[in-house]
């Protein structure tokens, strides 16, 4: 009797060490992702701002050339990001080698369904996009972000490649899964998947100008089946923008595509709005 209660205490103790252990890893990779996060997010708010904030950036940077302070940061987020995510990797990794388990499989797993898996970040996407647009169609820089890192865009299988640094290859496909065409208007759900704006809203039963945030709660991401991202949603505007310029006769036809849908819904809705006001 004392033997098996030995042994359920030893059970009990090593299933509560792996709890403590992989709670704490779940912790700390949801804080790099939000760092992450927050910080690409106000690093390309302020490529697209302009005015007092742009010229306050300016002077803090002791009116060096903005756009290269802006590329350094985003070189410095890349080696955040890329840095941890092998790290984490690694760990995991050793772990289940160490205790020939799966139990750091089933963590990466884990962390793909929380939306916190550090390399599928739509804002490396964003990021990316925006080392692009800063290079313009200059192909003697050959789309290198620094020695470590590299991106590419392959408009004819509408993908993006990012290299970063120990050789890790990244491809993300631009293609949505609704109209299985170039995305056009991007947005990102909070599970990280991609779309077209329109093509999301007809997903959602909610017309393109209400917005992706007037979607119901339990709307469900096309791909992942996810509910409660559509309030998550983000608007890839350096992608947009990247698309803008490297596909313009696509991206043109779209858009014409788009506001004509606009204004046959918008004339629609106050038609039948009008029709509930003054009941008929």
């Amino acid at each position: 009797m004392l033997k098996k209660k030995g042994r359920l205490s030893l059970h009990v103790a090593n299933v509560h060490h792996v709890h403590k252990f992989f709670s704490e890893l779940m912790k700390e990779a949801s804080e790099i992702a939000g760092c992450f996060r927050t910080r690409v997010r106000n690093l390309l708010q302020l490529h697209v701002s302009s005015g007092l904030r742009r010229y306050m950036w300016y002077l803090q940077h002791c009116f060096k050339d903005d756009q290269q302070a802006m590329m350094q940061k985003g070189r410095i987020l890349m080696e955040y990001i890329s840095m941890n995510a092998i790290a984490i990797r690694k760990i995991l990794k050793k772990y289940d080698k160490v205790h020939s388990s799966v139990n750091g499989r089933n963590f990466k797993t884990k962390m793909r369904a929380q939306h916190i898996e550090l390399l599928q970040s739509p804002w490396l996407i964003e990021l990316g996009a925006f080392y692009l647009n800063s290079n313009g169609f200059d192909d003697s820089k050959s789309g290198e972000f620094s020695c470590h890192f590299s991106c590419e865009l392959n408009e004819s299988q509408s993908v993006m490649v990012l290299t970063l640094s120990d050789s890790v290859k990244l491809e993300y496909s631009l293609t949505c899964a609704i109209c299985l065409d170039t995305v056009f208007n991007p947005y990102a759900l909070g599970c990280g998947h991609l779309f077209c704006k329109a093509c999301l809203c007809s997903s959602a039963s909610i017309l393109l100008f209400q917005g992706l945030k007037s979607a119901q709660p339990e709307s469900k991401c096309p791909i992942c089946r996810s509910t409660g991202v559509y309030g998550e949603s983000v608007h890839m505007v350096e992608l947009d923008s990247l698309l803008k310029n490297r596909c313009k006769d696509y991206w043109k036809e779209r858009l014409q595509s788009e506001r004509a849908e606009m204004v046959k819904q918008s004339k629609e809705y106050w038609e039948s709005q009008t029709k509930i006001m003054i009941g008929y």
